[in-house]
């Protein structure tokens, strides 16, 4: 990779950072952590959150974008 593109790469993922960091402090992504499947404990003092569905969508979403990543190199 030459250091043009992979200097234009860090930029977009900072950008996306930034976009994302905005949307989680408006809150657009109250949602996430909250999904039908997570299992949530509650006991006392005790809590125990266990994101299984959070975690699976995450999964997809990291996996789809690397494969498109992957066709345009």
């Amino acid at each position: 990779m030459e250091p043009r593109s992979l200097g234009l790469l860090v930029v977009i993922v900072g950008v996306a950072l930034v976009v994302i960091g905005a949307l989680v402090a408006i809150g657009a992504f109250s949602w996430f952590g909250r999904l039908p499947g997570d299992i949530r404990i509650e006991s006392g003092n005790t809590r125990v959150y266990i994101p299984i569905t959070t975690m699976v969508l995450l999964s997809v979403v990291l996996s789809l974008l690397a494969a498109i990543f992957r066709r345009f190199q």
